[in-house]
């Protein structure tokens, strides 16, 4: 049976189908982009890495080895890989630092041949002339008919040669000594000062010359006494041979100040002469000193190095020269009764003005 309908409708039929799998399936190629988006920034950034490593290692070991050179080490190990321009840098360095470090030792080497040669020069020379002083006198000796005053002279005359040589050995062996080899001891520059002014004026020839000391504050510390007597006692035979026999005078000041002690010995000469004055400390320099070998400023630096602190020219100009010497101080404490009863005794051979200054002169011989 067919059914006709009377009045044919108006229909609309919308269909809706189901997206899901399209979505999902391009969520999963997004997150397949990304991976390969991020693994390729992985891999490239490695990439670049692997290749500026291959050329700024090579860079680097040579920046190093160019460093360590300049302060002195030439055996920094250096590699070079390869056939490129680095490389070839680098083998180019290499052999140059090696030439280099051969150039060095050579030169070193003839310094030191020259520094033996000079220095032999100088202390044949200066050995020469006390013995034959030592010769002469003891021929002089030999004789019957000398009275007692001439063999007392010519006595004086051998030992005084005979100090002169002791003296220059002894200074050629202090450059052996080392700054650990120093021995020290708790005393007073003061007294240093003192017995360098008794040695001094033990010489006729400046006998005559005024030498005083002042002291202002602590002069206690850790020292040689023996080695910065011998310093003191350089400075003031220099002082004493340029300066007038008439009218010289040689002051000597020791004044503590912060965590040092100055030394500070003037004179009245004429000056130093401005040609020597740059190398004044370097060995074998001497202007002016007929029997000096250019080793006692050379000395008196490195004892006072060796003990921390130092010696300079402060002034020179004609009329008045000063050297300023610099000890370390240590704790200067209470005073045993040793030290008081040794100050009581110097108390008594100083005079002590209103400025709490100790002060002693040495006055010129009648």
């Amino acid at each position: 049976m067919q059914i006709t309908p009377s009045i044919s409708p108006f229909v609309h039929l919308t269909v809706f189908k189901s997206y899901d799998k399209a979505a999902a399936f391009l969520h999963r190629l997004n997150g397949l982009l990304i991976a390969l988006g991020i693994l390729s920034i992985l891999a490239g950034s490695a990439l670049v890495f692997l290749v500026s490593h291959a050329f700024t290692k090579p860079l680097a070991s040579l920046v190093a080895g160019v460093r360590a050179l300049g302060r002195g080490d030439f055996a920094y190990p250096l590699t070079a890989s390869g056939t490129d321009e680095i490389a070839e840098v680098t083998d180019a360095f290499d052999r140059m630092r090696y030439n280099f470090r051969q150039m060095q030792q050579e030169l070193l080497r003839a310094e030191r041949l020259a520094t033996i040669g000079q220095m032999a020069a100088f202390v044949s020379h200066d050995l020469r002339h006390p013995l034959t002083a030592v010769l002469g006198n003891a021929e002089f000796l030999s004789e019957s008919n000398l009275s007692p005053n001439q063999r007392e002279e010519f006595y004086w005359e051998i030992r005084m040669a005979v100090e002169q040589m002791t003296e220059l050995i002894e200074s050629l062996l202090e450059f052996s000594h080392s700054r650990e080899s120093l021995q020290t001891s708790f005393n007073d520059v003061r007294d240093a000062a003192e017995n360098a002014v008794h040695l001094v004026k033990s010489r006729p020839q400046f006998q005559r010359i005024t030498i005083s000391i002042s002291c202002e504050g602590c002069s206690e510390t850790l020292f040689n006494s023996g080695k910065i007597e011998r310093v003191l006692v350089n400075l003031l035979l220099n002082a004493c041979e340029f300066v007038s026999s008439e009218t010289g005078r040689v002051h000597i000041t020791i004044v503590e100040i912060a965590d040092v002690i100055e030394i500070r010995v003037e004179d009245n000469g004429p000056g130093i002469a401005g040609e020597v004055r740059e190398k004044l400390f370097q060995p074998f320099v001497s202007y002016g000193k007929q029997n000096g070998i250019g080793l006692g400023l050379t000395i008196a630096k490195k004892v006072l190095q060796d003990h921390g602190g130092d010696i300079c020219l402060e002034m020179t100009q004609p009329g008045r020269t000063i050297f300023r010497l610099t000890l370390p101080k240590e704790v200067c404490g209470e005073e045993s009764v040793e030290s008081r009863v040794s100050h009581n005794l110097h108390d008594e051979l100083r005079a002590r003005d209103g400025t709490g200054r100790a002060e002693r002169v040495f006055p010129a011989a009648s």
